[in-house]
């Protein structure tokens, strides 16, 4: 069942690319090339680095970089029309971001916990095949993907219908595994609620930080707001399904992505009402007539 949430999630996402998607990145592609090199190894190469200073539990640290090689979720792109960003920039980079963990996802994983001796020292200790992972998982995730983005170039208008009456569906899953999860796991998210929540925050806003600096040094502001929203914001119900079907459900791994699956939003709601006030206050400051 969790496979198949696996796929289903991923059939859903590709149902919802649009070719007006691919357009952007052909008129735009030096921002676009920007957005996801932070996105895709900019933010990973912050995570390494935030578990080598903190130093967290091996479980915990496997949960951050399974969030960190996630694709942005599609809350990103409600939240950047909130905050008045580029919203056509912000679909762009959450599709390239998607099309990517389906034919990548399972690699960024095993690279990048193979460079944290303690989470490979966990990886062993679960005996994880990591070339069954590999297969399975990229069988789970490419076949959907790509007939998800088969029936949008094809069928535009029977991938939108799919895509509306599928998205509450996988809405659904993921609400259930995050109360799933926090209920199974609930003696751990007592025991290590002081260590997750302080790093959930920490993690969290420091990729909203990431995805801010990056675009105010090199792009626009309606672009930087969008990219803040596709650093901070990662598709989690994607990274928790993977936690709890190829990782065993390894318990502080699983809390800690569940965890990010709730802050994010919150905080991202929040920043995104922040950023939408500060752009009234800069239309009407430059508004003829107005102080």
């Amino acid at each position: 069942m969790l496979g198949i949430s696996l796929g289903f999630t991923m059939l859903t996402v590709a149902l919802g690319l649009k070719a007006a998607d691919f357009s952007f990145i052909r008129t735009h592609p030096r921002s676009v090339l920007f957005g996801t090199v932070i996105q895709l190894l900019a933010l990973p190469v912050m995570t390494f680095a935030l578990i080598w200073i903190l130093s967290p539990p091996p479980g915990i640290a496997l949960g951050m970089l399974i969030i960190a090689s996630c694709p942005g979720g599609s809350v990103s792109n409600l939240l950047t029309r909130i905050a008045r960003g580029d919203a056509a920039y912000s679909v762009s980079l959450t599709m390239i971001s998607s099309v990517f963990a389906g034919l990548f996802l399972p690699f960024t994983i095993l690279f990048w916990t193979s460079l944290y001796p303690p989470t490979t020292a966990l990886l062993n200790e679960i005996e994880l095949d990591r070339g069954k992972f590999i297969v399975s998982t990229m069988i789970t995730l490419v076949l959907p993907l790509f007939a998800g983005l088969w029936t949008a170039h094809k069928h535009p208008v029977l991938a939108n219908r799919l895509n509306r009456m599928f998205l509450p569906v996988a809405i659904t899953i993921l609400v259930t595994l995050i109360i799933t999860g926090i209920i199974t796991n609930r003696s751990l998210l007592i025991d290590y609620a002081t260590t997750i929540f302080p790093i959930v925050i920490l993690h969290n806003g420091l990729a909203f930080l990431l995805g801010y600096l990056g675009g105010k040094w090199v792009l626009d502001t309606n672009k930087a707001h969008a990219l803040t929203f596709e650093v901070g914001i990662q598709n989690t119900g994607l990274g928790l399904i993977i936690v709890l079907a190829q990782f065993g459900g390894i318990g502080s791994a699983a809390v800690i992505v569940g965890t990010w699956s709730i802050w994010h939003i919150f905080a991202g709601f929040l920043l995104a009402n922040i950023f939408r006030h500060l752009a009234k206050n800069r239309q009407v400051a430059i508004a003829p007539g107005k102080s």
